[in-house]
């Protein structure tokens, strides 16, 4: 990574944190549970900056919510490490996905992102799945298989559906799309509509 991509990254670990903040002081449901919006950041670093870029995002954009739903909440020490992996496999994924997909060089990109960004989610889910139904069991006396699906992914589910429409007017935005084009030597997504549209 060059140094406008580093700067990317961090930029990008600070906005997950700093939404992060916000959606759970804002909405918090129930004590441990709360409002986690923090992988937009994860999202966009994957989709625009690629899989290295979105999993080292990841991990930044996960260090409140390993704090909080780590030593604070119900994860303790596993929380602080589980959660900032969890959210950098998401933005790995997202990463892959947009390669894979071509993202920004369809017409229709933006309409791609919302399955994307769910299907983005889909490896963190089996890890968190994985934290709650065994680690946490063994090594914490806590946690479960029924707390993560009563609990933990239907929040999820609904958290990761309101952001792939966000990511969709994100990555349909050409202002947007440029601007986050100007970190990278050769971003993931290029604002492609312009150009056919002036020819």
């Amino acid at each position: 990574m060059d140094a406008k991509a580093v700067s990317f990254t961090l930029m990008m670990g600070v906005l997950g944190n700093v939404l992060f903040a916000i959606s759970y002081y804002a909405g918090n449901l129930a004590p441990g549970i709360a409002l986690d919006f923090s992988l937009v950041a994860a999202c966009i670093a994957g989709f625009y900056g690629g899989p290295l870029t979105g999993f080292v995002s990841g991990l930044f954009v996960g260090i409140m919510p390993g704090i909080m739903f780590g030593p604070m909440g119900m994860g303790s020490w596993l929380g602080l490490f589980g959660l900032p992996l969890g959210k950098g496999l998401t933005g790995l994924t997202a990463g892959i996905i947009s390669r894979g997909l071509s993202l920004g060089k369809r017409q229709y990109s933006s309409f791609l992102v919302i399955p994307a960004t769910l299907l983005a989610y889909i490896p963190e889910c089996l890890f968190t799945y994985a934290c709650f139904a065994y680690l946490m069991p063994f090594f914490l006396g806590s946690g479960g298989a029924f707390t993560f699906l009563i609990y933990i992914l239907p929040k999820a589910l609904g958290e990761v559906t309101i952001i792939s429409f966000l990511m969709a007017a994100l990555i349909g935005n050409h202002g947007f799309s440029d601007f986050i084009g100007r970190f990278f030597t050769k971003p993931y997504i290029i604002p492609k509509l312009k150009a056919s549209e002036s020819n």
